[in-house]
């Protein structure tokens, strides 16, 4: 093997080695991640505006609708926005997520499980204590203990 052979290798090592660093692989996947949540945020954006346009019609233009059809369709809507939000938050906090923006989405979905689906007691039982759980869940990630956004 001559010293140019060695030199060629070692080069091809040293950027084999640079490339599989943990730090570019970490940044690697950092930029991928930041990349599918602005395209998953763009996309809830548009389904965020067509929901607000369909509820538009559903209050406005449709007189035969029942209540709960148009609390289903608000509490969509908010769920929509919560997802942005936490998608917003998630650049703004150092690019991790908040633990209390997912227990609101959770709260937000359950509640809108209770207003379609209210005719089993036992249910809106379940899907009640699910809420108290999460509000526990809440209570705790607001504690100084585990809180680490600093606000």
């Amino acid at each position: 093997m001559t010293s140019q052979d060695k030199t060629t290798d070692d080069k091809q090592k040293f950027s084999l080695k640079a490339i599989a660093s943990p730090q570019n692989i970490s940044r690697a996947m950092q930029i991928f991640l930041s990349g599918a949540l602005f395209v998953l945020g763009a996309v809830l954006s548009v389904l965020l505006l067509m929901s607000t346009w369909n509820l538009i019609l559903l209050v406005f233009v449709t007189h035969e609708v029942s209540s709960n059809e148009i609390l289903a369709s608000i509490v969509t809507w908010f769920l929509y926005f919560e997802f942005l939000a936490l998608i917003s938050k998630y650049y703004q906090s150092g690019l991790h997520f908040p633990l209390r923006y997912f227990i609101y989405i959770g709260i937000t979905a359950i509640v809108r499980l209770i207003i379609l689906y209210h005719d089993d007691p036992m249910n809106t039982l379940i899907f009640s204590v699910a809420i108290l759980v999460l509000l526990g869940g809440l209570w705790l990630a607001n504690t100084s203990v585990i809180r680490r956004d600093g606000q």
